[in-house]
């Protein structure tokens, strides 16, 4: 009996999870910008499911937390609800440049996400300057893609290669 209740459950796709997250790279740019007083932009990377949820913050870079709600959707979305995480990823404002970063294909907690629809956002805040938002749709499906987004005011092109 044990043989078609198994089948069956695999036929609904009861207890399927990915074998492997999958790999990443992002590349964003922080533009140099000319201007009388320049202020490193804050930024936030992070991935949300297809119903707009967070899954998983990759990178925050920012000096004072009081600026961080300038960072809006990053601010609704994780900033505001999930202190813990915020603070475990903070790292320093970066000057401009090419930065290139990793991202293992697990959520928050580590877990594999499940093959479907995502969206990597990327949002940069400046003070005395703008806000852009960047994002890029992408399937998780186990297939190489490479996927760009158009420079921003605040941010450069933005690229995420899923290997």
């Amino acid at each position: 009996m044990r043989k078609p209740l198994f089948a069956l459950a695999l036929l609904l796709g009861l207890g399927s999870q990915p074998l492997s997250a999958a790999q990443a790279d992002i590349v964003l740019t922080i533009p140099e910008i000319a201007t009388a007083q320049y202020y490193r932009p804050y930024v936030a990377v992070w991935v949300e499911d297809a119903q707009q949820q967070p899954v998983k913050l990759i990178a925050l870079w920012r000096k004072e937390p009081d600026w961080l709600k300038d960072i809006r959707r990053f601010w609704r979305k994780i900033g505001r609800s999930d202190t813990a995480l915020v603070d475990a990823m903070t790292g320093a404002t970066r000057t401009p440049g090419q930065y290139r970063l990793s991202w293992d294909g697990t959520d928050d907690q580590g877990q594999a996400l499940a093959p479907g629809a995502y969206t990597l956002y990327v949002e940069a805040s400046r003070e005395q300057g703008g806000r852009s938002l960047q994002k890029i749709d992408f399937q998780l499906n186990g297939q190489p893609q490479q996927l760009n987004a158009a420079a921003a005011e605040e941010l450069g092109p933005l690229t995420l290669t899923l290997k």
